[in-house]
């Protein structure tokens, strides 16, 4: 067979056919790349130009300077202050237990410090540096700096700390600070500040510090700062300075804190004293209380262990969350409203027999006094306590008349007051009792509410408010613990400006009525003689007594035959000078008995050094003391019931 013979004409055509599609997929292969270059280089030329920028600069945010809190007199309450810290990137540490261990031979490294630092990592990003170690000092600085270059990922950093130099003294007023958590992330987003809090640790949890947490942050300042590929800094190229916080000073004296806060003693409860005048907070204690340096930088376990399981509740901000019957401090407001809707119009008085009972009913309601106080009238019912006047009155007035009344003296709403977290107590009503308990009201119900007792319950604040709204005759002025901002950059102050919250038409007559017999409390036959003694100016006031437990009708109560937390309640209510008031306050003492003999004297210690600038003797007050050091040598009967 022959060779098959080659068409090589054929063969060339296809060929260069083959060859003329490789080239053209050559040419529009290169095209795209020769447009996209083009389109890179020219039409995204400022696109990746700030790109490029962008990885050779970075923003640093620089931390505002928080501002002060002060007292009215200048004393500082909260400050800061710089400290080395030692932090830990965890990403860029590659076995992090060997690395904390090695750490521990140059500087100690406590338990305390690990577990705060695994707790901090647990709510923290792992490219975000974490503390292991705060308030290092010059020479564990130094040593840690020789050996840096063994610790790739840690690094010695000088941060501003937030201190509380009177420690415990005024907490709850103060409050503290602690590290950014996740909700508090959330809260600053919603309310448009998250981009302030750029490289900010920490932000105000409670008190004041959480309240005019805008003012006092500041706003976060930034640095351009050139890097090289190794993500060190070169140089920097621009730099936008932080403003810091405005300062804010208080109405509060720490002087007068401390006598008040020492007066409790080891006592539990509350105080509050304000200029009615004014709504100025003179003095705001809750007793016990807790150190806010614990929190500043995480407080460890055990301290939180032993504050948040303490039967005394000391993380209780008594005077805005504690909650107690008024007893018999709600008795003058009582009186206001019987005298306003003309139901115990002068000459008008009662024979009191010991006991009040309802129409048609045999059941008595008690007087604190078996015998009865014989006749009595307006003013002296106040004076003397008198429990059965007030039960008639009550139910003469109907609950809905009495509870719309004294809601203009503060009593169940809250106050607007400068620290987060107020509860409204509570005023009871048919209306209330239905919807909370599907119960209807019974009239028996209203005869206690005369007395300050069944559901009603206030908060120490809005005592003070509503003696404060009485010594004003009945002007409302909004309470508060700021009197002035203080702005750092221009130095002018804001002068936080009195603010009439409410305000209700009384008659003269009957306020006067009403006054003589608080300061009658405090005169010889009074409730609350011996807080009254030897005064050098007039005070008008009213003893309380709120029970914790019920008893039965014809049991006597017998404070040391029960538990001491089950004892009754010691309430004090005053204003002075009584002629022309200048501070107002409300003053629980819990479990403490009675409100002339617990309550009273720690009162007289506050209005002594406010008015006439007196410092207390230095022994503490005793439990359910009978004499408070003045010539008053006894305890009036009356002083023991009210």
């Amino acid at each position: 067979m022959g060779a098959e013979l080659k068409n090589h004409l054929h063969e060339q055509y296809y060929f260069k056919l083959r060859l003329g599609f490789a080239g053209l997929a050559v040419f529009c292969l290169f095209s795209a790349l020769a447009f996209r270059f083009s389109y890179l280089q020219i039409k995204q030329y400022n696109h990746y130009q700030t790109l490029a920028e962008n990885n050779r600069i970075s923003l640093v945010p620089i931390i505002p300077n928080r501002g002060l809190i002060v007292d009215k007199n200048g004393v500082v309450l909260a400050h800061n202050f710089f400290a080395y810290t030692l932090e830990i990137t965890p990403a860029k540490v590659y076995n992090l237990e060997e690395t904390i261990t090695e750490i521990g031979k140059l500087v100690e490294i406590s338990s305390v410090d690990r577990k705060r630092f695994k707790k901090f990592r647990e709510q923290s990003h792992n490219f975000e540096s974490i503390p292991i170690r705060t308030h290092l000092n010059e020479v564990e600085a130094a040593k840690f700096a020789v050996n840096h270059y063994r610790f790739p990922g840690v690094e010695i950093k000088s941060r501003l700390f937030r201190h509380y130099p009177l420690g415990k003294l005024g907490s709850h007023m103060v409050g503290y600070i602690g590290r950014i958590n996740d909700k508090d992330l959330v809260n600053l987003e919603a309310s448009g500040d998250l981009s302030n809090y750029k490289g900010s640790d920490h932000i105000g949890k409670s008190g004041l510090e959480q309240y005019y947490e805008k003012h006092l942050h500041g706003i976060t300042g930034f640095q351009q700062v050139e890097i090289d590929a190794d993500g060190h800094a070169v140089r920097v190229l621009s730099s936008n300075p932080p403003i810091p916080g405005n300062n804010i000073v208080l109405s509060a004296d720490s002087k007068l804190q401390e006598i008040a806060e020492t007066a409790f003693g080891e006592r539990r409860g509350a105080l509050v004293a304000i200029n009615p005048k004014t709504g100025e907070v003179l003095s705001y204690v809750s007793q016990p209380t807790f150190d806010p340096n614990l929190f500043v930088d995480g407080i460890d376990s055990e301290n939180w262990k032993a504050l948040n399981e303490s039967l005394d509740k000391p993380l209780i901000n008594r005077p805005l969350r504690g909650v107690y019957p008024p007893g018999s401090t709600f008795k003058p407001f009582v009186a206001m409203a019987g005298l306003e809707a003309g139901k115990r119009e002068p000459p008008y008085s009662i024979h009191d027999p010991g006991f009040f009972t309802l129409p048609g009913s045999s059941h008595r309601y008690r007087d604190w006094k078996p015998s009865g106080h014989g006749s009595v009238d307006m003013q002296k019912a106040i004076t003397i306590s008198c429990d059965t006047f007030f039960y008639g009155l009550a139910m003469e007035l109907g609950i809905e008349n009495l509870a719309a009344f004294v809601r203009h003296f503060g009593f169940g709403r809250k106050s607007d007051f400068d620290i987060k977290g107020e509860i409204e107590g509570l005023l009871p009503t048919p209306e209330w009792k239905k919807r909370r308990f599907k119960q209807p009201w019974y009239p028996g119900e209203t005869v206690i509410v005369g007395i300050g007792q069944g559901y009603t319950l206030v908060t120490p604040l809005q005592l003070a408010q509503a003696t404060a709204i009485l010594a004003n005759n009945g002007v409302a002025m909004r309470p508060h613990l700021v009197s002035q901002i203080q702005n750092t950059q221009s130095g002018k102050n804001q002068i936080v400006a009195p603010f009439i919250q409410d305000k209700i038409e009384l008659n003269p007559n009957n306020i006067a009525i009403v006054k003589q017999g608080m300061m009658d409390v405090t005169l010889p036959g009074g409730t609350a003689a011996s807080v009254g003694a030897n005064a050098g100016y007039a005070i008008a006031a009213k003893t309380g007594t709120a029970q914790v437990i019920g008893i039965k009708q014809n049991e006597k109560y017998n404070e040391h035959g029960i538990d001491e937390r089950h004892r009754d309640h010691a309430l004090f209510i005053a204003y002075a000078p009584a002629e022309d008031p200048k501070i107002a306050l409300a003053v629980i003492v819990e479990n403490g008995g009675h409100g002339g003999s617990a309550a009273g004297p720690i009162a007289r210690k506050v209005m002594d050094y406010y008015l006439l600038g007196k410092l207390p003797a230095t022994e503490p007050v005793k439990e359910n003391k009978k004499s408070n050091g003045n010539t008053a040598a006894t305890v009036p009967e009356e002083e023991l019931h009210d």
